[in-house]
């Protein structure tokens, strides 16, 4: 197989990009993690949740932010009303996997979504197939070699139905706290192995969704002295570049929940940088806050903070994707793959 940049795929590309070729998408197929946002912002259990929330608050995202969105991102077990809200000029992506993991299991093992295939997301109107893994290249073959088989598989699948494939990796390793320093000091590591591994052909990724191989909290600044910091800022850049160079593919940078300055932070480090970004798909930096208001006031207050602060949130990620490449110009490594 020839994981070739066909009409489909691109068209596909196309519909999910702005009119520079630029993704600046907005993520919201957030269930579990949703969930637990309105269970602490509520004071239910993460079970006691009511679906009807999840489903509401991604209406009210879709049809609020989508005018300054090239594209959303829904999951279709709750996010598939919200897709009929959104903008006539944005796209729309479908995640595929089920989401969170076996916590009972070793080595976080990715599931698909049972009763949905590419070819059914394809028929819900998706321009393009997400899927998300959790990846350590320290993991041991046991773990990695089925995961890596997982991906392989739903590459050809996409394939098959001539859909643009974006991979998620969400970067982790055993045993230790992915927000704390011990990982820090080998994310940039972890993001470019990753990157690396799922760059080749056998993937048929069209498109990497990554995290920025920094934890930005450890990084030296105005609020972080070097004294506390565990990276200089020639340091950062330097990892920024490393994990930009391990690829030919088209990839964008996801927000991993952190706050909106903090994410834009690090899209300015990116810059730069030098980075050969080709965008965002941004989630919580974005809405998270409105979880508090939804659940304290009710859709109307929801749409009264998404016009002013989440606008001015998502304006100001867009403001820094000036630097952005157009995914085409990452486009001859699509067509070129060869197995």
């Amino acid at each position: 197989m020839a994981a070739n940049l066909t009409a489909g795929k691109k068209k596909g590309l196309d519909a999910v990009s702005d009119q520079r070729g630029v993704i600046a998408a907005l993520a919201i197929d957030q269930r579990s993690a949703l969930r637990k946002l309105f269970s602490k912002a509520s004071g239910l259990q993460v079970d006691e949740v009511p679906p009807e929330w999840l489903v509401r608050f991604k209406e009210i995202v879709s049809k609020q932010l989508t005018p300054y969105a090239s594209a959303i991102l829904l999951d279709p077990e709750f996010g598939l009303p919200a897709a009929g809200h959104r903008n006539n000029d944005a796209g729309l992506l479908l995640a595929y996997e089920q989401s969170g993991y076996e916590k009972a299991a070793p080595g976080r093992m990715p599931r698909l979504l049972e009763g949905f295939s590419v070819a059914r997301l394809l028929g819900c109107g998706a321009d393009a197939v997400k899927v998300l893994v959790y990846y350590s290249p320290f993991s041991g073959e046991k773990i990695n070699v089925p995961k890596q088989d997982w991906v392989e598989r739903v590459g050809e699948e996409c394939c098959a139905a001539d859909m643009p494939f974006f991979l998620e990796i969400v970067s982790y390793h055993d045993e230790l706290d992915e927000k704390g320093p011990e990982f820090a000091r080998i994310k940039p590591d972890v993001i470019t192995r990753s990157v690396e591994e799922f760059s080749k052909a056998r993937y048929a990724v069209d498109v990497l969704k990554i995290g920025v191989p920094v934890n930005m909290k450890f990084v030296e600044s105005a609020s972080s002295p070097r004294s506390e910091a565990l990276y200089s800022r020639p340091e950062a850049l330097a990892h920024f570049r490393r994990a930009s160079q391990a690829t030919t593919l088209p990839f964008i940078y996801l927000s991993e929940g952190v706050s909106n300055e903090v994410f834009v932070e690090a899209l300015t480090l990116a810059t730069e940088a030098g980075s050969d970004f080709s965008g965002v798909l941004c989630g919580r930096a974005t809405w998270q806050d409105g979880v508090q208001v939804f659940v304290n006031s009710g859709g109307a207050a929801l749409e009264n903070w998404l016009s002013t602060e989440g606008v001015r949130n998502i304006q100001n990620v867009n403001a820094h994707l000036r630097a952005a490449r157009p995914w085409h110009t990452r486009g001859k490594a699509l067509v070129d793959r060869k197995e």
